[in-house]
């Protein structure tokens, strides 16, 4: 069994490996550009109101400050209204879970650096800071889950966004380990939160979803 069960993380790693070194295609434009923000209508600010981003005490349904400044994903949401509603508010979710902040954005940063959403992986690497994660930190994230700097409770959490990446499957051993820290709604939000992102991801690369002016990306490849 153990056998077995080393063969299968070997082949997840080489994969993953494989998936963040390459460069996915670029689109020489978006295929989807962002609503620009004059034409946002009353559909538009109604599905607004259903995201609530981590830390803002906001109840469903009250609208956003009119102050906070457009971006690029949120453009491309308000060309699609009611899926936007109905998205935010899964993601709002995501964001309030039975996760701590810190093990959402563990997961969110590994998946979105695996499936090389630059993006998202930009938003949620200040994010992750923001919950207390160092620099060091961050960069093991995108080192994975064998880094020295995991003690045996993070390293399952990134070996299981490793696995579904991979697989679409967590393993038992690993599940195991899991499961030693987290109760079963951890495990069902973690379940969750990972494919958010992972679907997000895959969207996003087929709208070809730019960063906001000022944003800065992934680092060199040598970096």
């Amino acid at each position: 069994m153990g056998e077995v069960n080393t063969f299968c993380a070997n082949r997840s790693v080489k994969f993953m490996l494989a998936i963040a070194a390459r460069e996915g295609p670029r689109l020489s434009e978006p295929r989807i550009p962002p609503r620009p923000s004059a034409d946002w209508d009353e559909q538009v600010r109604d599905a607004l109101t259903a995201l609530r981003s981590p830390g803002n005490a906001r109840r469903p349904g009250e609208p956003r400050p009119a102050s906070r400044p457009p971006s690029n994903i949120v453009g491309i949401f308000s060309q699609h209204p009611a899926l936007a509603k109905a998205f935010f508010a899964f993601n709002s979710h995501v964001f309030h879970s039975t996760l701590s902040d810190r093990d959402r954005e563990l997961a969110t940063v590994r998946i979105t650096w695996l499936r090389r959403a630059e993006y998202e992986w930009t938003q949620h690497v200040r994010m992750a800071k923001n919950t207390g994660l160092s620099d060091e930190e961050v960069d093991a994230i995108m080192a994975g889950p064998d880094s020295p700097v995991w003690g045996p409770r993070d390293a399952a959490l990134l070996r299981s966004v490793d696995e579904i990446a991979a697989d679409r499957y967590v393993s038992d051993d690993t599940w195991k380990g899991l499961a030693e820290h987290f109760d079963r709604q951890q495990l069902m939000d973690l379940m969750f939160t990972v494919g958010c992102y992972d679907l997000l991801a895959m969207a996003f690369s087929n709208f070809g979803l730019e960063l906001d002016p000022g944003m800065t990306g992934f680092p060199p490849e040598n970096g």
